[in-house]
């Protein structure tokens, strides 16, 4: 009967229509969660746990996981013991940031490390996201546990949701070696016993520094009164030596050693016992440093004549030292890590239009290094155009070039004459691109190459513009001067073989007159000499003529008749001498 009771069956009603909203409740929940379990994030470990002894050094990279929906950032700071653990350094090889907001940090002092970067657009998804690599040294026995004090992951959706929903930790067992750990005190020394030995190295001369060497050599001077020498090499710097030569030994080699901080321990025994012992401290690094990617903040094809690139690396032992980069067929420059570190992403020296190549060395302590390469294209900015120019000017006149390009640049105006000399001039455009320049001193005459380059304000350099011919002609007074000249030669030949005519003449006439005189001189002396020669014989014939007259007889006529012709006679053969030696000396002085 209570069955059939209108109450009861309205309740049953009720309770059964609440079960069923119940149901369709909880399944609309297990459906919305389901899907906000698809867009969930997980920072985490890897490992998460591991057994290690006191001063070995080991890895623990940070994932993030983010399966079904894009991430493009995260951060977080993790926590470690820092009595137990020491951060010796960080690798961010392979990882999926590709900025950085914040250079990741550690402090020992704290047990911190903290780490935020960001992967550029279309973000990453996946559940093996490797973000850093954190590199640890155990520093005492005990249970170190990792764990993140705070974290975030943001969507790629443009809001910058934060989808992370858990936080994983990390458990490493760490315990001493067993009995193979030395003690650390230091034995007592009888009196009378060896002093500690001088080590010295020729392989790894430098306690401080790193060497790529897994060979090591020792050597030392041995006492006098030493019978034994005892040795070890291991990772304590405080250990005594437990392998014994005798008689005592004064070098030892050691071959194929792993990579890491040694100690190598000697010690002297006399007959007094065993003496002092001296550490020597080598460290050896044979692995270069990690791997890394060459990236580009603006893409490997840009306009920044400046590209800023992204490479960073870490060495796990030694730590890097240097970069060395090499661009295009330029030579290499060295620059320190913490340059890169400081301004990671790295902005290169001013490049020129082009394709160029870029790599870079990483060299760590030990001089072992890691090198990749990328290239990336530097896109010209907008090529200026020679709107207006004269292509025809006299020498002297204004060179006037006008034309457009990219606003606020500098326009650079090239002229390259046949010599291959080039000339140039700079001009500043204005806000809408024009630029307007009078060229500054005379160009010189001849057939010249004009083309602009444009310079942005960032030092972006455009392409040459078309290539114009400018010519320059002679003025003038110059131009008759240079159609005179093909003939200046023919005519100063001729003029000089006429001045060489004139002079012969000149000289000539001057001798001819000399001579002349000096003939007429010489023969008017003889002259001279024949009219006094005569003029004595004629008066001498006077004589004789008088002489006869007075012959008072024919006898005596006769007489002095002989007589006077003998005279005369002589008189002419006296003259004849004196006109022949005349005509001798007037020829002599011709000759």
């Amino acid at each position: 009967m209570e069955q059939n009771n209108p109450l009861i069956n309205t309740n049953i009603r009720l309770n059964y229509t609440k079960t069923i909203l119940l149901v369709f409740i909880s399944f609309l929940l297990v459906f919305f969660g389901g899907v906000s379990a698809a867009s969930a994030a997980t920072l985490y470990f890897s490992p998460s746990s591991g057994s290690y002894t006191v001063g070995q050094n080991f890895s623990v990279s940070v994932y993030v996981s983010s399966a079904d929906q894009a991430m493009n950032a995260a951060s977080g700071v993790i926590s470690f013991p820092q009595d137990k653990l020491e951060v010796t350094s960080f690798s961010k090889s392979n990882s999926i940031f590709t900025l950085w907001v914040q250079e990741p940090a550690f402090s020992n002092d704290v047990g911190t490390v903290n780490l935020e970067g960001i992967v550029l657009n279309p973000g990453f998804t996946g559940a093996t996201g490797k973000i850093i690599t954190v590199n640890f040294k155990a520093k005492a026995a005990g249970n170190a546990l990792l764990n993140f004090s705070s974290g975030s992951v943001l969507a790629n959706d443009g809001k910058g949701t934060n989808i992370l929903t858990s936080l994983g930790n990390a458990q490493f067992n760490l315990g001493y070696a067993g009995p193979s750990v030395p003690e650390t005190t230091t034995p007592s020394i009888t009196l009378g016993t060896p002093p500690a030995p001088q080590i010295s190295s020729p392989t790894h001369p430098d306690p401080n520094k790193w060497y790529a060497n897994n060979n090591a050599k020792f050597m030392w001077s041995v006492p006098s009164d030493a019978v034994a020498t005892g040795l070890l090499y291991d990772k304590y710097p405080n250990s005594q030596p437990r392998v014994v030569y005798e008689p005592a030994i004064s070098e030892k080699e050691i071959s194929d050693l792993k990579d890491g901080v040694y100690y190598f321990h000697v010690q002297f025994k006399n007959n007094k016992g065993w003496g002092a012992i001296s550490h020597f401290r080598f460290q050896i690094d044979t692995q270069p440093p990690e791997p890394f990617d060459i990236k580009f903040i603006d893409g490997e094809k840009s306009s920044n004549p400046q590209p800023t690139a992204v490479f960073d690396t870490t060495d796990s032992l030694s730590g890097i030292e240097y970069y060395k980069i090499k661009i295009g067929e330029g030579d290499f420059f060295v620059i320190a890590p913490e340059v890169v570190i400081k301004s990671n992403p790295y902005t290169l020296p001013l490049q020129m239009p082009g394709k160029r190549s870029i790599l870079v060395q990483a060299y760590d302590k030990a001089g072992n290094y890691t090198v990749n390469s990328a290239e990336f294209v530097i896109k010209p900015i907008l090529v200026p155009t020679i709107t207006d120019y004269t292509n025809k000017i006299t020498k002297g006149d204004p060179l006037i070039i006008r034309g457009k390009g990219v606003s606020n640049s500098t326009i650079t105006i090239f002229l390259k004459s046949d010599e291959n000399n080039i000339l140039s001039q700079s001009v500043e455009s204005d806000k809408d691109g024009f630029f307007n320049l009078i060229w500054q001193g005379k160009v010189e005459n001849g057939v010249y190459a004009l083309w602009a380059e444009a310079t942005d304000e960032r030092g972006a350099h455009s392409e040459k513009s078309t290539t114009h011919t400018l010519i320059v002609k002679k003025g003038p007074i110059e131009q008759f001067f240079a159609t005179l000249l093909p003939y200046l030669a023919i005519i100063i030949l001729i003029l000089a073989i006429i001045l060489l005519i004139i002079y012969l003449i000149m000289n000539f006439w001057r001798k001819y007159v000399e001579l002349h005189k000096r003939i007429k001189k010489e023969s008017q002396e003889p002259e001279a000499a024949i009219s006094e020669y005569f003029g004595v014989l004629l008066k001498n014939i006077r004589s004789y003529l008088r002489l006869l007259e007075g012959a008072k007889t024919r006898k005596e006529l006769l007489e002095r008749k002989k007589e006077i012709i003998n005279q005369i006679k002589n008189d002419l053969d006296s003259i004849e001498v004196l006109i022949l030696k005349e005509i001798k000396d007037l020829e002599d002085r011709g000759n």
